[in-house]
């Protein structure tokens, strides 16, 4: 089997023990909490439950993306121990890091012209692009070269179906994702948008629904028009939240009801501080794989 990496970074909100039981490596982002800094390393620093609840309080998050040098750094501790190196990016289309890591990339392999090192887009976020991470562990183990991984995540990352839906809109307000006054119409509509992620890994609004629970549905049809094999699918499905455990609970007992061939049991996660800076809390996400993503 070869020797080589793979990694990611903490924006996959997959958990510590997750990354290390598969052996996937990762690399942190950073925000700031009402001006104080901290890394997005996995709830380690400041527990999820009590940055969502300082959300809720009104304190203003700020995030900032991967430097070219930090992932220098990090690409370097493992080139420098004769390991090859396969990473994978958080979605062009809402960060602009995976530009940091190709120019860590380019620089690195004048240093070690022995050395292979690949960087990839996922074109996905959150605990879809921990899905797409997951199964490249299973490759990994099952014995792919560095080379057809490199080219597998290319191929395959439109598989990963990201779905989205909020029950607060004001974060999307406070983000200027959508305006004030659509904010006030949504909010005593009881409206909850149920969004996804495109081929260009873009989120987008794709629907207006009233009530958390039509929109609970609503997101598990989805996942029934675009899942592998439909009603038989048969592979991992994941779900992430930002501090509302039972919206996410109430998401995997159906989606578990209608999907019995599932692999394992539906894994829930936290949405991690950097997309939860964004999101705020009250957001649900389900993840599974399906036909490309248009």
């Amino acid at each position: 089997m070869e020797n080589y990496i793979i990694s990611c970074s903490s924006t996959a909100d997959l958990s510590k023990k997750h990354f290390e039981d598969r052996d996937i490596k990762y690399i942190c982002f950073h925000f700031e909490l009402d001006g104080k800094h901290y890394y997005d390393d996995l709830g380690q620093s400041i527990p999820f439950e009590d940055f969502y609840k300082a959300m809720e309080d009104g304190a203003m998050t700020r995030t900032s993306q991967i430097n070219s040098d930090e992932f220098e750094e990090y690409f370097e501790s493992f080139l420098s121990q004769g390991k090859d190196l396969i990473h994978v990016s958080l979605s062009s289309g809402i960060s602009g890091t995976v530009n940091s890591a190709m120019i860590a990339k380019t620089n690195l392999e004048e240093k070690y012209p022995d050395r292979k090192i690949y960087v990839a887009d996922s074109l996905g976020a959150s605990s879809g692009y921990g899905l797409l991470m997951d199964k490249m562990a299973d490759l990994r183990d099952e014995g792919m070269s560095i080379d057809d991984l490199y080219n597998w995540v290319n191929s395959n990352r439109l598989n990963v179906h990201h779905w989205f839906f909020s029950t607060d809109l004001k974060y999307y307000v406070r983000g200027g994702r959508i305006s004030k006054a659509a904010g006030l119409v949504g909010g005593a509509l009881n409206i909850c948008p149920l969004l996804n992620v495109d081929n260009e890994g873009k989120l987008i609004p794709r629907m207006k629904i009233r009530t958390k629970k039509k929109v609970i549905q609503a997101i598990v049809d989805r996942m029934e028009e675009n899942a592998r094999d439909g009603l038989n699918y048969s592979d991992k499905c994941y779900i992430s939240h930002s501090a509302c455990i039972g919206d996410a609970e109430a998401v995997a007992a159906l989606v578990k009801e209608r999907f019995p061939n599932i692999k394992g049991d539906v894994l829930i996660n936290d949405i991690g501080t950097t997309i939860g800076s964004h999101t705020g809390p009250g957001t649900v996400a389900l993840f599974f794989w399906g036909n490309e993503r248009e």
